[in-house]
């Protein structure tokens, strides 16, 4: 899934159904024990593949990760079925296994370097007899950025750690600019636009009814005679959706205008949607 990014400025005003996962408690038990094996493998792990492995963080036992045994569908499709947007996804399975411990050897003689793997953060467990299944996936929005006002306050902070230092953006260079100061017009605004995009699944500017951002921000109260919006999607964190602008020359001007005075930010997530998480930054002067 490629991240995508697009800017604009104003100088004047079908899905596969889910299959239900039953489990009686004995396999869940088991299911959770192997996590519990494979956790403590990863904490402290022993050589893999001749060369030495570094202490990584658990996995997080996810149940909608939990697909059926031999699926020979898309995963990202599926899983998306089941609310859950990957990065990255990969399958493990093992047979011949009586217990979770008899298929955590299994799994480690077989898949070292798959359960060592740093880019995963989630995993899910099937077991059908002696059949073992895992999946190991890294879903589109980190587990770290948090609720959307913990979001929009890291939004904040990057772009006004942005704007505090000169740059270049593509071949126009900007002065160090004051600091935006949040307006909760604005704020809405983007919140608003970021959840059309991620629960109407498109990404553009201009939205179904037709509305641009200045329409946006003036009927969520916004009075100001200028508007700029940057929207990102795929983008896993705040830091990479504003890596991302910074690397645009288009967004970076945004982002480094001194007209602007006054910011909104948010974002949106949908695991069904194309990229799973969509991001807005509108841009004011009053």
């Amino acid at each position: 899934m490629r991240p995508t990014a697009l800017a604009l400025r104003f100088i004047s005003l079908c899905f596969m159904p889910l299959i239900p996962l039953f489990a009686s408690p004995a396999h869940a038990s088991g299911e959770r024990q192997l996590v519990e094996a494979i956790n403590d493998y990863r904490a402290h792990p022993q050589r893999c593949d001749r060369r030495p492995a570094q202490r990584l963080s658990p996995l997080s036992l996810k149940q909608n990760l939990a697909l059926p045994i031999g699926y020979g569908g898309g995963l990202r499709d599926r899983l998306k079925a089941s609310g859950y947007a990957a990065v990255s996804v990969r399958t493990l399975r093992v047979v011949g296994a009586q217990d979770a411990d008899e298929a955590f050897d299994l799994f480690e003689d077989e898949y070292c370097g798959a359960l060592l793997d740093n880019q995963y953060a989630d995993i899910g467990v099937s077991r059908a007899r002696s059949e073992w299944q895992i999946v190991l996936a890294q879903p589109v929005l980190d587990s770290r950025v948090g609720d959307p006002r913990t979001a929009s306050k890291a939004l904040l902070a990057e772009v006004n750690a942005a704007r505090a230092k000169p740059r270049m953006c593509g071949g126009q260079r900007f002065a160090a600019a004051r600091p935006l100061s949040w307006n909760p017009a604005l704020g809405a605004a983007a919140q608003g636009h970021s959840k059309a995009m991620a629960y109407g699944n498109y990404f553009a500017h201009r939205d179904p009814d037709g509305d641009m951002p200045a329409d946006r921000a003036r009927a969520a109260g916004y009075r100001g005679r200028q508007i700029g919006e940057n929207i990102a999607a795929g983008q896993s964190s705040p830091g990479k959706a504003m890596a991302s602008w910074l690397a645009s020359p288009g967004h970076c001007a945004n982002l480094m205008n001194p007209m602007f005075t006054q910011v909104g930010a948010a974002y949106a997530a949908d695991a069904r949607s194309d990229e799973g998480v969509y991001w807005t930054m509108l841009f004011g002067a009053p």
